[in-house]
């Protein structure tokens, strides 16, 4: 019943903006003498799909923020990383979720940033992102370089997920504009396609699990699976060290077999700007109160104070980094 609750309680934080989001004024500011304390106002937190990690667990932070200081703080569902770090800059939020190859992208002028490096700080590296690519078992799809001229999901438009779908497909001698029929489409009406059979695969960058794949997969059971993208995985490093090996355990999904797949790191980033009580505050209270978050979900028993300032190439917020001592 705990676990219900927390759940209940997290999807209220969660202010569900249509188009790119509502702007949120951040009224407070540092803390006098350096005092490791959030001071009055309120905050935004940038999530992503609804269907995802990032949504369920943002809600959670903003309900965790809102418990325990004084900061109101509320959730947005969003495109996820690359339109997250935009917005960000741009004021209408104070807190993004993001993917490290994105953030990498941003503080370097690259990519989707391409001559514009972005002023972000990191508050603390989180859980890592599995890459989930998802099949019908009847579309013909073995590997990546079997989607050619196949409908394929390849995320939001702005997302983290399209971000590496295109590198992925990239990897794999494809051209995500040319080679197959993308649709670049939220994990939900991905999953509604895939169940209608209009969709032959999609990608998927997110925790473990992701609502939305363990509906799909418990819907269709056998009629869809999982492809082992890991022979991309030397050409993707190429693109971006931030990306590594990892596993979908069986388990996840209830699935025959582990899933080799590759994973990247994800971020909570906030503006060079942010004030430094609030920004050692929030860091210090998601390692104090971690158990409530694992409660909304168990991907955050990944986020670790051993890897959380493993934020390389994008700084640490010099909060942050007082939060994390503490």
């Amino acid at each position: 019943m705990r676990v219900k609750a927390l759940l209940v309680a997290a999807a209220a934080a969660v202010l569900v903006v249509s188009g790119c989001g509502g702007k949120q004024v951040q009224d407070n500011q540092a803390g006098a003498g350096g005092a490791c304390e959030a001071a009055d106002g309120r905050l935004t937190i940038a999530t992503g799909n609804t269907g995802g990690v990032y949504y369920v667990l943002g809600g959670g932070l903003a309900q965790l923020i809102s418990n325990n200081t004084k900061l109101r703080a509320t959730a947005a569902e969003t495109g996820a990383s690359v339109q997250n770090i935009q917005q960000l800059v741009a004021g209408d939020y104070d807190i993004a979720f993001t993917l490290a190859d994105t953030a990498a992208d941003a503080v370097q002028g690259k990519a989707s940033f391409e001559g514009k490096p972005q002023k972000i700080q990191a508050l603390t590296r989180i859980y890592p992102n599995s890459t989930q690519v998802v099949v019908r078992a009847d579309s013909g799809i073995n590997s990546v370089a079997d989607m050619r001229g196949k409908r394929i999901s390849t995320g939001s438009p702005k997302s983290g997920t399209e971000v590496i779908a295109n590198r992925v497909l990239s990897s794999a001698g494809l051209n995500p504009d040319t080679d197959i029929q993308a649709q670049r489409l939220a994990l939900g009406k991905a999953v509604d396609g895939m169940k209608s059979g209009t969709v032959d695969g999609l990608f998927w960058s997110g925790g473990l699990p992701t609502p939305e794949i363990t509906d799909l997969t418990t819907s269709l059971g056998g009629a869809v699976k999982f492809v082992d993208i890991t022979p991309q995985l030397g050409a993707m490093r190429q693109i971006s060290p931030v990306y590594e090996a990892s596993t979908i355990p069986a388990a996840t999904y209830k699935l025959p077999a582990d899933v080799p797949t590759i994973a990247v790191p994800n971020l909570l980033v906030v503006r060079e700007d942010f004030a430094a009580g609030n920004a050692c505050a929030i860091t210090k209270l998601i390692f104090d109160k971690r158990a409530d978050l694992e409660q909304v979900h168990p991907s955050a028993k990944e986020i670790t104070k051993e890897n959380a300032a493993k934020t390389d190439p994008i700084p640490l917020h010099p909060g942050a980094e007082q939060g994390l001592a503490g």
